[in-house]
């Protein structure tokens, strides 16, 4: 093992996932600014172009840190899975490609628990400067930015049908859901072009890879921050057996997820002091809310058999049928291949007399075995979720060493408001799919299945299948209490020069996917930073 020189820029950014990419891409746009972006994974990989690849992608290590939770009471003992993507553009090289942004209300309420300049009207300037997208309305999307962001037609007739069924169901088609109002069942806009993937490693690195002020380091895994007393100055990491220091002279930036980011704080001596004492890591900032704060959106994937040949994907995806999808990917990019993985949501509400959603539902037009891969059974998966859990969990160290994973403790259902309104969300996915205009389709419910009914039987089942739908956040999250780690400048309280920028700010779950609020919170964390050096 060997040390390298130590090397010199004015931003380190550490992490070229959702967030972290557009931070290397909008501070390097000034020449004047050398920035050095560090990935622990490799550059790409075959797959990740390809948006429903993304099965490919779910359990490989080659683009996946592939983490797993500790066993909980909610899993029933099980250890339930949490990828995250280890290559440029991390999550979002890997994700089922939906486009969310959540509700107007959710970023009002991080504005009204003390984070100025994040409420709605604060935030949509930077969701619309990250986004190219055909339709809308002008006021809520922009059409010239980075992010080819597309909004498909229901042209399937099972997507017809489920339209039609919602609608008999007292749920509306909503044709943009990241418009005025979220409400209602629409077509998954997605970060899909022209068949091709586009994560932020397509939309804002390639297009700046020659810039002579950005060094985009892959392999590189970043063991530690440098402190020198109440300052970073700068990283450690490894590329290999080499192991480098890089020095800021301006800022770091931790953009390494919610995982990751307040797993390199701990390892850096910031966090729980008796914690990191017991792993033998020297304190340098005592802050009690690293790593804790975690929620995730925990789903039970409910379960349909469809008895009418050639609706579902399954008789698709196999013999002749997937030899035509695959021919007419590669002459067209469109049909299955090229499709986001669950082409369906809807966003209703619990009970009369909310403000807005709080309930998701998200169809995936086949079945699935574990690994996944593409089930004998022809018909269609429904998760079923309350958008804004109250749940909280935590993730910290467990050892030292950067390469050991850190546990993830997510206790799924603690809170009883959860477990009720995930009760809720599956006996509406239940009226839809047994509503009369989805007869046509032969609709059977395969799970839970129709003997389990009570409450108590539903969430019985959900401990022993549910899954994440993979949205972790709020483990650096960003406030003003005793447990906020970052203030509303993304800068990590009680130190200058370091700042978090990724979903582990997010101070509770936005109303949906968190990819595209991850985009935002990129954008507007640049924006902050070369506001400050102005």
């Amino acid at each position: 093992m060997k040390t390298s020189e130590i090397e010199t820029y004015d931003y380190i950014v550490v992490g070229a996932g959702s967030a972290g990419a557009v931070v290397a891409n909008r501070l390097s746009a000034d020449p004047r600014n050398r920035v050095l972006l560090l990935e622990a994974g490799p550059a790409s990989h075959h797959w990740s172009r390809i948006p429903l690849a993304a099965a490919k992608l779910l359990h490989n290590p080659a683009a996946n840190w592939c983490y797993a939770a500790e066993p909980e009471a909610s899993t029933n003992g099980r250890r339930i899975h949490v990828p995250r993507g280890r290559l440029l553009g991390g999550s979002s090289s890997i994700n089922g490609n939906a486009f969310v942004r959540g509700q107007p209300q959710d970023f009002d309420t991080w504005a009204q628990m003390g984070n100025r300049g994040w409420a709605y009207k604060d935030v949509l300037p930077f969701f619309r400067k990250m986004e190219s997208f055909e339709g809308g309305d002008d006021a809520y999307h922009g059409r010239e930015g980075p992010l080819r962001v597309s909004n498909p037609e229901p042209i399937d007739p099972l997507f017809q049908a489920l339209i039609a069924a919602a609608g008999q169901v007292g749920i509306g088609f909503n044709r943009d859901y990241n418009g005025a109002v979220q409400d209602g069942i629409a077509m998954s806009q997605a970060t899909i072009s022209g068949g091709r993937r586009m994560s932020t490693a397509h939309c804002y690195l390639t297009p700046v890879r020659s810039r002579g002020n950005l060094r985009i380091q892959t392999g590189a895994l970043t063991q530690s921050l440098l402190l020198e007393g109440t300052r970073c100055n700068g990283v450690r990491y490894a590329v290999g057996s080499d192991i480098r220091e890089a020095r800021a002279m301006r800022e770091v930036v931790v953009s390494a997820g919610a995982v990751n980011s307040p797993q390199l704080l701990e390892l850096s001596g910031i966090g729980q002091p008796d914690r990191l004492r017991n792993l033998g890591i020297e304190v340098r900032h005592a802050l009690p809310g690293v790593g804790e704060n975690l929620r995730d959106h925990y789903a039970p994937r409910t379960k349909w058999a469809i008895g009418a040949e050639g609706i579902a994907f399954n008789d698709r995806g196999r013999g002749l049928s997937l030899v035509y999808q695959v021919l007419r990917y590669l002459t067209t990019g469109k049909g299955m291949l090229g499709m986001v993985s669950a082409p369906m949501r809807a966003f209703v509400r619990s009970r009369e007399g909310l403000e807005a959603p709080d309930l998701l539902l998200g169809w995936v037009p086949m079945l699935y075995d574990p690994g996944p891969k593409l089930s004998a059974q022809s018909g269609m998966t429904c998760y079923a979720h309350p958008m804004r859990p109250e749940s909280k969990g935590h993730i910290h160290i467990v050892s030292s060493d950067p390469r050991r994973a850190p546990a993830i403790n997510f206790n799924f259902l603690s809170s009883p408001i959860d477990a009720a309104l995930t009760v809720r969300a599956i006996r509406i996915a239940r009226s839809i799919m047994t509503a009369p205009a989805m007869a046509d389709m032969k609709v059977s419910e395969m799970a839970p299945g129709a003997a389990l009914n009570t409450d108590d039987e539903i969430i019985g089942w959900v401990k022993e299948i549910g899954e994440t739908t993979y949205h972790p956040v709020g483990t650096c999250k960003m406030g003003t209490d005793a447990l906020a780690v970052v203030d509303d400048q993304l800068r990590v309280r009680g130190l200058q020069g370091l700042r978090v920028a990724d979903a582990s700010i997010m101070p509770t779950l936005t109303s949906g996917n968190t990819n595209a609020p991850c985009i935002m919170i990129g954008e507007k964390a640049a924006d902050m930073v070369l506001k400050q050096a102005a």
